[in-house]
């Protein structure tokens, strides 16, 4: 049993640094390109964040997936998992947690597949806030640009 968990730890930890390292990126490129120096998006730039966010997002858990499925691949004794194609589908299933059960995997091995759905939890939980912040933030400039209008055209705002 230990030897599993020890095995899930890693691939956990592997799976951590991918998304951190591919969101901390994402979040980076997308600051320099669509941002102006106040920190706000650009005007017209908000579905283009929104869109290229999803996508990354979308293609780190794939990634990270595929991760999963190779692991399996590798470590799993002959005929538990007969493809490369049954490993990604497998690790697709439980990473989702969708655990539709057609594909188990025998004792011991078991473990490793619940640790790889709550790995899959954590990282869809991590996209869903960097996707809530991206659109939040859209909406936050939008509303400020916006406000800034309203102000310039009102008679008697600046002085």
């Amino acid at each position: 049993m230990l030897k599993y968990a020890l095995i899930g730890i890693v691939l956990v930890v592997v799976t951590v640094i991918i998304h951190g390292v591919g969101t901390i990126s994402w979040a980076s490129l997308a600051t320099r390109r669509y941002a102006d120096q106040d920190g706000m998006l650009r005007a017209g730039k908000g579905l283009q964040i929104v869109v290229g966010t999803v996508l990354v997002l979308l293609i780190l858990h794939v990634f990270e997936i595929v991760v999963w499925a190779y692991t399996y691949l590798l470590l799993l004794p002959a005929g538990e998992l007969d493809s490369f194609e049954e490993a990604v589908y497998f690790s697709f299933v439980t990473f989702t947690t969708l655990g539709y059960g057609d594909i188990t995997l025998t004792q011991g091995w078991r473990l490793l597949s619940g640790i790889e759905a709550l790995n899959g939890i954590m990282l869809v939980g991590w996209t869903t806030a960097m996707l809530f912040a991206v659109v939040q933030r859209t909406w936050q400039s939008v509303a400020q640009r916006n406000l800034r209008k309203t102000r310039a055209g009102t008679p008697g705002a600046q002085q």
